[in-house]
């Protein structure tokens, strides 16, 4: 069907409620992705219309493992030009396609609608008022997926039933039915994903930000659409309540522009705040966070967020903030793997902007410390990092990946200073080999790249395994995210 012969309603009649499974009904729709978000939008649409007619626009190898589900109703693409796309009223994507690609925006100025699969979860939750009641999402450069987990573990040790799901590794849609109502849902949201509630038409019932620092410009465009794309979770998802960081000067400038919003701060001293590293809330000290299994001030100071999310729930905190030493800290992210002929090996794989790296060296700096960083080259800006360097550098820093020699540019006059020792490597392998070389028996292999994992490896979960398997530990051991799904 031509877009000229869709029916007379066209894409307007979808437009004007929020996109849930029950209206793609009559629509002509297809699925852009085949990743796990991809297959749970699958499974969901096929869970309410078994005989919807679905394309499937996917690589070559995904088309051959699709057609072995024997669907009758799913036809696999390997083209996704805009002239197919724009066939479509309604196209679901998966998190990682941008809705900037030439393509993407083509088809939409032809009036085809791209949703993900975080928009129809969110329709799907709508409550009478608008509201996807109990709804905590998170979003934020860093710390995200250890804040959401953070959230859920608190929860839970209230005995609230919650479920942990998003972009922390587990599709709302694959928990789009649960078993077990949840009552309260921990959300994590990339910034691919946070659009997608603001054009759900559904209000959060808690929208939590972090932070903001320059991040995915390959999939934004630009570091000012991503800071727009970042926020839309509270300037157009419009929550019930939002949680925001007072230390942060961008959401900082957010509190006037939010008048739909109740804005909770957290970070201020009338609040859940940090001093040093003791946890007050307003005048009153809770607790000394050192002995938390939170690596790094910055996600002690999260801490802080989830407590403020969780009185806007009308809980009370204060007895909740001790079970935070009972949490489990995730992998990949500033993980202690072990400890072999007196070097440790601490796994920040996540670590994906020159921020996060900063950040984790900070977590050492009473160590010697050699840290790996480098890999898929988004043209994030590491200036800062080197600045950095001249007065808070480790005893090595070995470069490597595609933006390897761009950053070990920036550094060889820092390093020409006699700061710290400069290597540059080929790969993962032979970074490690030079960083141990530099400790001489003792001290932390670092990896916190500062980089996606794009071209040498197909995430950061397969280079932090690798990293695991060359210090001549079990991958299988140290991959696994506790809690997800509800309990």
């Amino acid at each position: 069907m031509s877009t000229a012969s869709r029916p007379s309603c066209g894409n307007a009649c979808v437009r004007s409620s929020p996109p849930d499974i029950a209206s793609l009904e009559g629509r002509k729709v297809a699925l852009w992705g085949w990743g796990r978000e991809g297959r749970a939008a699958y499974r969901a649409i096929r869970a309410r219309l078994p005989s919807l007619p679905l394309t499937l626009f996917c690589s070559a190898a995904e088309a051959a493992e699709a057609a072995a589900l024997n669907d009758a109703n799913l036809v696999a693409e390997t083209d996704a030009a805009a002239a197919r796309l724009s066939a479509f009223d309604i196209v679901v994507k998966s998190p990682g396609i941008s809705p900037y690609k030439p393509e993407a925006v083509a088809a939409a100025e032809q009036g085809t609608r791209f949703i993900g699969g975080t928009a129809l979860w969110f329709a799907e939750h709508a409550g009478a008022d608008g509201v996807a009641a109990n709804t905590i999402c998170v979003t934020g450069t860093k710390g995200k997926s250890t804040t959401t987990a953070l959230l859920a573990h608190l929860l839970r040790a209230g005995g609230h039933a919650t479920a942990l799901a998003g972009n922390i590794g587990l599709p709302q849609l694959e928990a789009l039915e649960p078993d077990i109502a949840p009552e309260f849902w921990a959300i994590e949201l990339s910034s691919y994903q946070t659009g997608d509630v603001a054009q759900s038409g559904v209000r959060p019932e808690i929208a939590v930000v972090l932070n903001i620092f320059p991040e995915h410009l390959d999939w934004h465009g630009s570091h000012e659409r991503y800071v727009e794309d970042k926020l839309k979770l509270v300037t157009q998802a419009q929550p019930r309540i939002a949680v925001l960081n007072a230390n942060d000067p961008r959401l900082a400038q957010l509190d006037a522009t939010l008048s739909a919003s109740d804005v909770r701060w957290f970070g201020h001293r009338d609040g859940w705040h940090l001093r040093e590293d003791d946890l007050y809330r307003g005048e009153a000290f809770v607790m000394d966070t050192r002995a938390l299994p939170l690596p790094g001030r910055h996600n002690r100071g999260n801490l802080c967020a989830v407590l403020t999310a969780i009185e806007a729930l009308g809980l009370d905190a204060v007895p909740l903030a001790p079970h935070a030493a009972s949490f489990r800290p995730l992998p990949h992210r500033l993980q202690t793997i072990g400890t072999r002929d007196g070097i440790t090996y601490v796994n920040d794989s996540i670590s994906t902007t020159p921020h996060a790296s900063l950040a984790a060296l900070d977590c050492f700096a009473s160590r010697r410390v050699a840290i790996l960083v480098g890999g898929h080259d988004r043209g994030l800006p590491w200036e800062d990092f080197a600045g950095a360097m001249r007065t808070h550098a480790p005893l090595a820093i070995v470069t490597m990946g595609q933006n390897g020699p761009r950053i070990h540019a920036l550094l060889e006059p820092v390093a020409a200073q006699g700061g710290f020792v400069l290597g540059e490597a080929v790969d993962l392998a032979d970074a490690m080999s030079q960083a141990r070389q530099a400790l001489g028996g003792e001290g932390v292999v670092l990896l916190s790249p500062g980089a996606p994992s794009f071209g040498a490896y197909r995430d950061y979960v397969a280079r932090g395994r690798h990293f695991a398997e060359l210090a001549g530990f079990d991958p299988e051991m140290i991959s696994t995210i506790p809690g997800l799904g509800i309990a």
